[in-house]
């Protein structure tokens, strides 16, 4: 029998995944799973008395520290910081450890050690607390241009490839999808909205795509999942986390910048604010800003959908309508002004 490793668990969390017979499975497994890979691979907790672990939407990330027996005449202990992420199964976190191992440490977090069977990664240790969301947007730019250019591997012959999905059949899975969805939710926002997200779709799918190079892409790649490295001051030392990750054409990372961060947008007119953004972030990472654009109006249609389907999340719904609208060039009205939309995950009751 594993040991059991007494870490709190967050409450969010407990919420979150407390409401489900499975989530409440996958809950009371955690201490189990702590204890057996604090075992495994020769791990220390290294978490303040009463301090929480970090999590995120989907998973508890637990520090630790490695023990190594150093080699010479003392033979003594050597500790590395570690982090050991939990992720509640789904195909997001199966393929976590497939594009991080492609990677290798370039532009995104290390991935030290990973069990395939219950999706726990041993990473590298970033500062939790210096994200790209602590920089103004402007001199973030930059930083996730250059990352951009680092992750965007192209495919080659190893067997991690063959587990990702292709962003062009995910374009022809919507058209087909979202049509239907839309139809169902008693057609919560215009029609003409929907018809030019499925227009991207036709252009920027399978069928109909004539341009573009296939790259390894992160798909989620917001200013909350790039962080710094430990006592590194260069730019160029920031890593990506929680990939998502995808083949496909780069410019389909752009969205996540678009939906957050919307009320920095200026005042004056975030309108033409949030197609710069959309502009400055493409040109850092060498992307084209009209393709960025096309992929960011079809997710944001996507995500509509997912909101609408959803009771609580009226906030959001409202975010990612007026996004997809402005980029559309047609905002829709009576929609709050961006300074008034919630921030994504702050809006669910």
């Amino acid at each position: 029998m594993s040991p059991t490793a007494d870490v709190p668990i967050p409450p969010d969390l407990t919420r979150r995944y407390g409401r489900s017979a499975d989530g409440r499975g996958w809950l009371a497994s955690l201490p189990g799973l702590i204890g057996q890979f604090l075992t495994q691979w020769q791990l220390e907790l290294d978490l303040e008395p009463g301090s929480l672990p970090w999590n995120g939407h989907g998973g508890i990330v637990v520090p630790v520290r490695r023990r190594h027996d150093g080699v010479g005449t003392s033979r003594r202990t050597t500790q590395d910081a570690a982090v050991l992420k939990l992720a509640y199964p789904h195909d997001e976190a199966v393929r976590e450890r497939h594009a991080l191992t492609l990677w290798g440490g370039h532009g995104a977090v290390r991935l030290l050690a990973a069990d395939a069977a219950s999706c726990a990664l041993l990473l590298e240790r970033l500062d939790a607390f210096r994200s790209l969301q602590d920089m103004p947007v402007e001199a973030a730019v930059p930083v996730w241009g250059g990352l951009v250019r680092r992750l965007s591997l192209v495919p080659d012959g190893r067997p991690e490839w063959r587990e990702f999905d292709h962003v062009a059949a995910r374009a022809e899975h919507w058209s087909d999808e979202l049509p239907a969805a839309w139809e169902q939710l008693a057609r919560p926002f215009p029609r003409w909205l929907l018809e030019a997200a499925l227009e991207i779709c036709q252009t920027r799918g399978a069928v109909g795509r004539r341009s573009g190079k296939d790259v390894l892409v992160h798909t989620d790649l917001h200013y909350l999942n790039i962080l710094a490295r430990p006592g590194a001051p260069d730019p160029e030392q920031y890593a990506a986390i929680d990939p998502q990750p995808m083949i496909g054409e780069a410019e389909f990372a752009v969205a996540p910048l678009l939906w957050n961060r919307i009320r920095e947008l200026s005042r004056a007119d975030p309108r033409q604010a949030l197609l710069e953004r959309c502009r400055d972030f493409s040109a850092a990472a060498g992307l084209d800003a009209e393709t960025a654009r096309q992929w960011s109006l079809a997710r944001e249609v996507d995500n509509a959908l997912w909101y609408a389907a959803r009771p609580g999340h009226e906030g959001d719904l409202a975010r990612s309508l007026w996004v997809a609208s402005t980029l559309a060039g047609r905002t829709l009205p009576d929609l709050p002004a961006p300074r008034e939309l919630p921030a994504p995950g702050d809006a669910a009751g």
